[in-house]
C-alpha cells in the first residue's frame, strides 16, 4: 500500500475504534430506539431541518464506515420522519454512505488486489463491465446479503462509481420501504427478525432472481430478433459445419468428431491453412536451413578452422516444400475422413443461420446444420502505398514461390514475420533492408529484447532502418526504388524484391457474413462473445478471423470452446480462457513470452519485481557456444507469484513451457526452484532465474542469527 493511502486508513480505523471503545453500538439498538422515540420525535418537530441533516449524517457515517446499526437507523427513519420522508432520506443517505465505503475500498485496496490477482481480476472486470449492473441489482434486492460486504467487494472491481450509486439506490429501495414502513409501527416490533418473515424473504429472493431472469429474457428476445426473418429447418443434415481447415477449423472438427457429432468441414484451398502452407511450417523449415549456414560461419568458435558450404537457393526453397509435404498428412483429407469428419473441397457461403451452400467441381450443395463455426483465418495486409500496384510485391503467402535469389530485398515491417524472414534471407546472402515505422523492432517486446535482435541483425548484414515510413514506389531507368520518409527527409532505397510483412487482416468477406448480418468488430474481425459466439447464437468463430490473437496455438485453443459451446451450449457454456497466452518469435536469438513484460506492466500500472538470469553463466549455454540471452521473470512484489516471463536465447520457445505451466496452475518460483532440472541443460536457466528471486528475498535477520548460532557452536 502506498504512503498516500495510509492516512485515510488510519482515520477509518480510528473512527471504527472509537465507535466500539465508547460502546456506541448500544445506542443503535431496538430497545434504545423505542425508549427514545418520543424525545427524538419532539426534537424533530422543533428542528425539522437540523434533525434531518443530523440523522442523514449519522446514517451516512454508519454505512460509510461499515458499522453495525443501519437496520435500526432505517427503522428510526420511519418512526421519526414517517413513510414518505423516511424512505426518501434513508434512500439517499444509505446510497451515499454505501458509495463512500465503495470509494474507500477502491482507493485503499484496489491496486493491491490488482497486483496480486491481476489476471483473475481482468476476467472479473470484463464480466462486471458487461453485467455488473445486473449482478449488483440482484444482490441489493436480497437482504440476506450483508450490504457492507457488497460495498467493499464492488469497490475492488472496475464498476463505475455512478453506476454503483444509482443501481444501489434502486436495488435497496424495496428493502428500505419494508424497514421504514415497519419503523412507522415501531411500538409493535419486538425484534428485527420479526420484520422479515419467511414469506417476505422469499419475495425478496424472487425479486433478486428477477434481473437474471430479465437478462435471459432480453437475450432470448435479441436472439429471436436476429432469427426472425429466417425459417429454421425441421431437421438437419449435420450437427456442425466448419468453414476453413486451418488450425482452428481442424481442431474444431476433430473435437466434434471425437464426441460423435456429425461434422462437415469445408476448405476451398489447401488443408492445413496458412500455418502449414505459407506460415509456421515453411518459415521454420527455411529458418533451420539458414541457421545451419550461420553456424558454419562460426566454425572457429567450435575449434574448427573452416567449413566450406555450397548451396543453391532453389534447393533450399524446394526443401521447404518437401517439409510441407511431409507434415501435410497430419492435416489431410484422408486423416480427417478416418476420424469421422466429412471433408468437402469447395467454396462455402452461409445463406441462413442453419444453411451453408457449397460450390464444388461437381456443382452446388446446400447443407442444413444446427451450428456453424467460422475458421477462415487471415491474409497478409497490403497497404495503400502509391506505386505498389506497379511492383510485383511478395507477401508471406507468395514468397515461397521464389526460386531465383534476389540480390536486394526490402522487408516492410518489424514484427515477428518481418524479423524472421529478414534474418533468414540475409543468411542466404540476400542484401536485406528492413524498414520499420516505429523506433525499434518487435515493438511489443521490452526495449532490451528489441536491441539484442537489432544488434544481431546488423551482424548478419541487415540494414535496419527504424522510424522510416514507406511513401512511394517508383521505377526509374528500369530500377525499382522505394521512397521513404525519415525525420522530414526523403530516403531513396533501390531494390529487386519487396516483402510486405506489416500484419495480417481477417478473412471476413466472400462467404455470406455480410448478407446474413454477422457483426464485425472495430478491428474488422468477426465479433464474438466470451463463448466464441457471434450475434447469431448458433454461429461461432475462432482463430485469426475472430482474434484477438493471431497464433496457431490460440486458434486451436479457441477451437475447443467453439466446438463444445456449439454442440453443448444449450446445456452448459464455457468462457474462453485467455489468462495464460504464450508466444515465440523464431529469430536468432529466439524470443519467447508469457504474461506481462516490463512495458506491459508499466502501461497497466501493475507493480512488479524483476529477477533475471543471464545465459552467460549457464554451463550448457557455454558448452554450446550459445551463452547469450537471458530469462527475465516478473513477480508480485514480495511474492513468488509469476506475472510474466521473457526468455531470450537458444530454444527459448521450448524453455518457456515450464513457466506457462507454472502460471496456468499458480505455481510460484519457490516450487520451480525446488524442482530437479537435469544437468547440464538449457532448462536449468529457469531454475536459476527462480534462484535469483530467492537470493533477492533472503531472510536477512534469520541468516544473521544463524551466523551467530554457528559461531556459538564453534566456540
Amino acid at each position: 500500500m502506498s504512503k498516500s493511502r495510509i492516512p485515510l486508513l488510519i482515520i477509518i480505523i480510528a473512527l471504527i475504534g472509537l465507535f466500539f471503545y465508547f460502546d456506541l453500538q448500544q445506542v443503535l439498538t431496538l430497545e434504545n430506539l423505542k425508549s427514545q422515540q418520543e424525545t427524538i420525535s419532539a426534537y424533530r418537530n422543533t428542528h425539522p431541518l437540523l434533525a434531518t441533516v443530523i440523522y442523514a449524517g449519522i446514517y451516512i457515517a454508519v454505512t460509510g464506515l461499515s458499522l453495525p446499526g443501519a437496520a435500526i437507523l432505517t427503522l428510526a427513519g420511519g418512526a421519526v420522519f414517517g413513510l414518505l420522508w423516511g424512505t426518501l432520506i434513508v434512500s439517499f443517505a444509505s446510497s451515499i454512505g454505501a458509495t463512500l465505503a465503495f470509494l474507500a475500498a477502491r482507493f485503499l485496496f484496489r491496486d493491491s488486489v490488482k497486483n496480486k490477482w491481476g489476471d483473475r481480476l481482468k476476467a472479473i472486470d470484463a464480466g462486471i463491465e458487461r453485467d455488473g449492473a445486473f449482478y449488483l441489482f440482484t444482490l441489493r434486492l436480497v437482504p440476506l446479503f450483508p450490504f457492507f460486504v457488497i460495498n467493499l467487494v464492488m469497490g475492488l472491481t472496475s464498476i463505475k462509481t455512478l453506476t454503483f450509486y444509482w443501481v444501489s439506490q434502486l436495488g435497496m429501495l424495496p428493502g428500505t420501504l419494508v424497514y421504514v414502513n415497519a419503523g412507522t409501527q415501531l411500538a409493535k416490533i419486538d425484534s428485527l427478525s420479526g420484520i422479515l418473515s419467511p414469506a417476505l424473504l422469499g419475495s425478496f429472493a424472487l425479486l433478486g432472481i428477477f434481473p437474471l431472469i430479465a437478462q435471459r429474457i432480453v437475450a432470448a428476445i435479441k436472439s429471436a430478433k436476429v432469427y426472425e426473418k429466417w425459417t429454421k429447418p425441421q431437421k438437419f443434415e449435420a450437427n456442425l459445419v466448419v468453414i476453413g481447415a486451418g488450425s482452428g477449423g481442424l481442431v474444431t472438427s476433430y473435437i466434434a468428431a471425437a464426441v460423435k457429432a456429425k461434422v462437415i468441414l469445408i476448405e476451398k484451398h489447401k488443408m492445413g491453412g496458412e500455418c502449414l502452407n505459407t506460415g509456421c511450417v515453411p518459415s521454420k523449415a527455411l529458418i533451420r536451413s539458414t541457421r545451419l549456414l550461420a553456424d558454419t560461419v562460426r566454425s572457429v568458435e567450435f575449434g574448427i578452422k573452416s567449413i566450406q558450404t555450397e548451396f543453391d537457393f532453389a534447393d533450399i526453397m524446394e526443401r521447404v516444400q518437401k517439409v510441407i509435404k511431409t507434415v501435410a498428412p497430419h492435416d489431410s483429407i484422408e486423416r480427417y475422413t478416418q476420424l469421422g469428419v466429412e471433408v468437402i473441397e469447395g467454396s462455402a457461403k452461409i445463406i441462413s443461420p442453419w444453411q451453408v451452400e457449397v460450390t464444388t467441381a461437381d456443382g452446388n450443395r446446400v447443407i442444413t446444420t444446427q451450428s456453424i463455426v467460422i475458421a477462415t483465418g487471415s491474409r497478409p495486409l497490403v497497404p495503400s502505398i502509391p506505386g505498389l500496384e506497379n511492383i510485383e510485391y511478395l507477401t508471406s503467402d507468395t514468397i515461397w514461390n521464389l526460386r531465383n535469389k534476389p540480390k536486394r530485398m526490402i522487408v516492410l515491417g518489424g514484427g515477428p514475420i518481418g524479423c524472421e524472414l529478414s534474418q533468414a534471407f540475409a543468411r542466404l546472402g540476400v542484401h536485406v533492408t528492413q524498414i520499420e515505422m516505429a523506433a525499434r523492432l518487435l515493438i511489443r517486446e521490452d526495449s532490451e529484447v528489441s536491441d539484442r535482435v537489432a544488434a544481431e541483425f546488423r551482424k548478419d548484414g541487415i540494414n535496419v532502418l527504424l522510424e522510416h515510413t514507406a511513401k512511394q514506389f517508383i521505377i526509374e531507368n528500369g530500377e525499382k526504388i522505394l521512397i521513404a520518409g525519415h525525420q522530414g527527409k526523403e530516403v531513396r532505397i533501390p531494390f529487386d524484391q519487396v516483402l510486405l510483412a506489416i500484419g495480417r487482416t481477417a478473412n471476413t468477406t466472400g462467404y455470406g457474413l455480410e448478407e446474413i448480418g454477422v457483426e464485425l468488430s472495430p478491428k474488422h474481425t468477426v465479433q464474438v462473445d466470451e463463448f466464441q459466439a457471434t450475434n447469431y447464437p448458433n454461429i461461432f468463430a475462432c482463430g485469426d478471423v475472430a482474434g484477438p490473437y493471431q497464433f496457431t496455438h490460440t486458434a486451436a485453443h479457441q477451437a475447443w470452446y467453439a466446438a463444445v459451446n456449439a454442440l453443448f451450449g444449450s446445456f452448459k457454456k464455457f468462457r474462453t480462457d485467455y489468462l495464460v497466452i504464450p508466444w515465440a518469435t523464431f529469430t536468432d536469438p529466439e524470443i519467447a513470452r508469457v504474461g506481462l513484460n516490463e512495458q506491459d506492466a508499466k502501461e497497466q500500472h501493475v507493480a512488479y519485481e524483476v529477477s533475471t538470469f543471464d545465459l552467460a553463466d549457464l554451463d550448457r549455454a557455454i558448452t554450446d557456444s550459445e551463452a547469450h540471452g537471458f530469462v527475465k521473470v516478473l513477480t508480485v512484489p514480495g511474492k513468488d507469484k509469476i506475472l510474466g516471463v521473457t526468455s531470450v536465447g537458444e530454444h527459448a520457445g521450448d524453455l518457456i513451457a515450464e513457466f506457462v505451466l507454472a502460471m496456468k496452475h499458480n505455481i510460484g518460483l519457490n516450487k520451480v526452484l525446488g524442482t530437479i532440472h537435469i544437468y547440464p541443460t538449457l532448462a536449468e536457466a529457469n531454475k536459476y532465474a527462480a534462484g535469483t528471486w530467492k537470493r533477492n528475498h533472503q531472510p536477512k535477520m534469520l541468516l544473521q542469527w544463524l551466523a551467530r548460532f554457528h559461531a556459538w557452536r564453534r566456540a
